[in-house]
């Protein structure tokens, strides 16, 4: 998350010099030494309170004056910038918290904004503290909810995709998959290091290419099953079943194509 770090870093040092409320501003110094101070009862409060605030200041309407206009873009500019700290705030204290603590701090950011851009590294997290607190059943249907937000959130369509498999529905897993390998193909998700997305694309690449293989096989599409298999073969190659139908649909498909 270095790069958001450093633009929030850069915030809190110039968000002062445009004007706002000493509403907001007193608000957004409270939740910053919440955060530094680990108070997590403290973030999710002031969290939410800051993000009214500034969700507020940001819809000021604009003045008539050309004079004033300079100053209400550096005034709006810096509401959003908080806005968006409010949300980095839950989401960064949910990440590294106990488990019924992760669940409580995303839940409450799904709350406050659903198509936060906060939301998309936690959720990874928040199954995570599912699993561990007995609560994993809930996942398919979190993740389903939160598809109709994050269409594009690889750990949102990976959950969808097995779910959908072990329900027997192939299609809609294929469908599925068909928008992860074209989730993945986007640019590295801002805040994201490098090995973190190396990971990341890596795992979907090989779940992704996988199901949309077999999904075209099942369809007889067999020049699609072809050339996603293929991109699945060298990384299915530890796991035993993955290979075996690798092999057998791609030898299949071969075959087919004469």
């Amino acid at each position: 998350m270095h790069t958001t770090f450093l633009r929030f870093a850069i915030l809190l040092v110039a968000g002062t010099l445009a004007a706002h409320s000493a509403e907001l501003d007193d608000s957004f110094q409270a939740l910053k030494d919440a955060v530094s101070k680990k108070d997590i009862a403290a973030v999710k409060k002031l969290a939410g309170e800051t993000w009214t605030l500034a969700r507020a200041a940001a819809s000021a309407p604009a003045p008539t004056e050309p004079a004033e206009k300079e100053d209400w873009k550096k005034r709006i500019a810096y509401a959003h910038d908080v806005e968006l700290y409010s949300e980095y705030a839950l989401s960064s204290t949910a990440i590294t918290a106990e488990p019924e603590t992760t669940i409580d701090l995303i839940t409450t950011l799904e709350q406050q904004n659903p198509k936060s851009r906060y939301l998309g590294d936690a959720y990874g997290a928040y199954f995570a503290a599912l699993t561990k607190t007995g609560e994993a059943s809930k996942i398919p249907q979190v993740a389903q909810k939160a598809l109709a937000n994050l269409p594009d959130n690889v750990d949102l369509l990976l959950v969808m995709i097995d779910y959908n498999l072990n329900r027997k529905q192939l299609a809609v897993a294929g469908a599925q998959a068909e928008r992860v390998l074209a989730a993945i193909r986007k640019p590295k998700p801002e805040g994201m290091s490098d090995a973190d997305w190396g990971r990341r694309k890596t795992l979907a690449l090989a779940r992704g290419s996988w199901v949309a293989g077999m999904s075209h096989a099942e369809k007889g599409d067999h020049m699609s099953c072809n050339k996603d298999l293929r991109v699945a073969l060298p990384l299915v190659k530890d796991n035993p079943a993955m290979l075996a139908s690798t092999l057998f649909y791609l030898s299949l498909a071969n075959y087919n194509l004469g």
